[in-house]
């Protein structure tokens, strides 16, 4: 690194970064989609050749990844919250977050109800965290997952299977959002 990248400079590349990913609607395109823009990026004179000036060419890509690009997922996640307390329903309804939490995204509302939700490839890591989240709490109680369609859809067999582990874990509702 030759100097200190200015908050101006890593604000700009990340607006132009998250404005593109908004277009391409990231969170749902593929992964092996994503790679091709993971490159692309890294070669823009406005993000990697920006980006160059401050680290190693070969470190560009995992910073797109990791700094610009999981923030924003975890942006978009955060925008959904309101939708999946509607669809959790009533018992959610008008309780204040307690906790908010990530890895994978989730809330525990007042009253110990634990929340998580995120993209529906990730249903095990979602499914668990629900259920270990509201373990460890005093009177915890694992309310709902929500799963977000992503870029495949997920399989009536596969749906039913996790409905049946919920329900043998003890999470009230479970639910895919297409």
């Amino acid at each position: 690194m030759n100097e200190a990248m200015t908050a101006d400079i890593r604000e700009k590349i990340k607006d132009k970064v998250w404005a593109k990913a908004q277009e391409l609607g990231w969170e749902k395109i593929s992964h092996s989609e994503k790679s091709k823009w993971y490159e692309k990026w890294s070669k823009d004179k406005d993000v990697g050749g920006v980006l160059s000036r401050y680290m190693d060419t070969r470190s560009i890509r995992v910073y797109i990844k990791d700094t610009l690009l999981r923030p924003y997922l975890r942006t978009c996640l955060e925008k959904s919250w309101e939708q999946v307390r509607l669809l959790l329903g009533a018992e959610a309804e008008g309780r204040t977050v307690v906790s908010r939490m990530e890895k994978p995204h989730g809330h525990i509302l007042e009253g110990g109800l634990v929340i998580c939700w995120g993209n529906s490839r990730d249903w095990k890591s979602l499914v668990i965290s629900a259920y270990e989240r509201a373990y460890a709490l005093d009177k915890g109680i694992a309310y709902g997952v929500a799963l977000l369609e992503s870029e495949k859809r997920t399989d009536c067999q596969t749906k039913e299977m996790v409905s049946d582990l919920a329900v043998r874990l003890g999470i009230a509702n479970i639910y895919w959002l297409e």
